[in-house]
Order: C-alpha cells, then structure tokens, then sequence
C-alpha cells in the first residue's frame, strides 16, 4: 500500500537484488497502490520481466495507474475477490509558477506521448485481448475493473484470496515517509514475498496488511 516512488522503487531493487543473490527462485508480489512515477513504474516493469526468477504479482486493494504496470510484470497474476484496476492517461504536472517555451513545450508533450504509449503497449502485450491502440482508448476514458472484469480483459489469471504462501520469507516495503521496516528472516529462500504496505501511528504495527 505505497505509491510508486523514488523511495519504494529503489527498496524494491535492492531487496529483489538480495533474493536472487540467495538464490531465490519465485517472488510474490503483492500490490495494493494508487500509482505514481512513470518512470520508475516503467523501469520496476523492464527490471522485473528481465530478471532469472519467476514474478507472480497479486492485487490484494488497488492496483491504480502505474501500478496496473507494475502488475503486469507477474508471468502468473492474481486478485482478491474485492480489488480493483484503474487504467487512465498519463498527465503532466506543472510546478509552481514553471514556464516553458515552445521547444519545451513540444518535448514535454512528445514525452509525455511516448509514456502513454508504452504503458498501453505493456497493458496490450499482457492481455493480449486487445492492440495498443485498444488500450489507449480504455486509458482515455479511464477504465475501471473489478476482478471479474479484469479477468475478461486478461490482466488477471485467477482469483483468490490466500495471498501468502506457506514458509514465503517475507520483506517489507513501506512509504518513504513512515519508518523504515526491516527484512523480516524466514525460514526458507525458494520463494520470498514482497508486499508494500503504509501505516498510521494509530495502528497496531504487528498487523500487516
């Protein structure tokens, strides 16, 4: 339950880093995220489909956004009976008082072009339901999925609601802006879960969610 960032982008690097170094073999991903950084969303995808060990991605909240991406990196792909999926375009966001000249402005555009087309490129390679072209119209009109849906479309393969296999060796990724949580030491390294996740202070730290 974090949003793609800087901060959890890089943690999930290093950590996925360290579980194939101990020789993992399979990674649970669960996701339950409002989206964020393009970019990093965008090179979390390419890093995970590129790396020697099975991805399995589970939407256990909202998978928004860019983190609709970031699930499609799973070669097998779950959600919980009350999940979601938000598919919508890529924006630009000025800051403060920022002024661009036409040059600028056109190479903004143009990349901001490029973003959306290869989010939609990643979404139709993964269903294989529907052309890029497809996708980008969805995005357009800001598609909404429940698990069902979803499954139609073909971002997911099954629906279930165990989430945590049996001896994962489980790591933890919360928001930059919480306190750092530790690896927690399992029992076995052939499979790990991975899970991002956010609390307040008004909770109880040994639930995870």
């Amino acid at each position: 339950m974090a949003p793609v960032v800087p901060e959890t982008a890089n943690r999930l690097f290093q950590i996925i880093d360290s579980k194939i170094q101990q020789g993992c073999k399979v990674i649970h991903l669960l996701i339950s995220s409002q989206g964020g950084s393009v970019f990093h969303g965008l090179s979390l995808y390419n890093y995970l489909k590129g790396i020697p060990v099975e991805i399995r991605t589970y939407n256990f909240g909202s998978a928004d956004s860019i983190g609709v991406v970031l699930y499609c990196a799973g070669s097998k792909r779950y959600s919980v009976p009350h999940a979601r999926f938000l598919m919508h375009g890529v924006k630009y966001n000025f800051q403060g008082q920022m002024s661009l000249d036409e040059k600028q402005l056109e190479e903004n555009l143009k990349s901001l072009k490029i973003d959306q087309y290869n989010i939609s490129k990643v979404i139709a390679d993964t269903i294989k339901t529907k052309s890029t072209e497809q996708v980008e119209v969805d995005m357009n009109l800001r598609t909404t999925l429940n698990p069902e849906e979803a499954i139609i479309y073909g971002l997911v393969h099954e629906i279930k609601s165990e989430l945590i296999p049996a001896n994962a060796d489980l790591s933890i990724i919360s928001e930059p802006i919480q306190q750092n949580i530790q690896p927690i030491p399992g029992m076995f390294r052939a499979e790990t879960l991975i899970t991002s996740y956010s609390f307040s202070r008004h909770i109880d730290h040994n639930i995870l969610i």
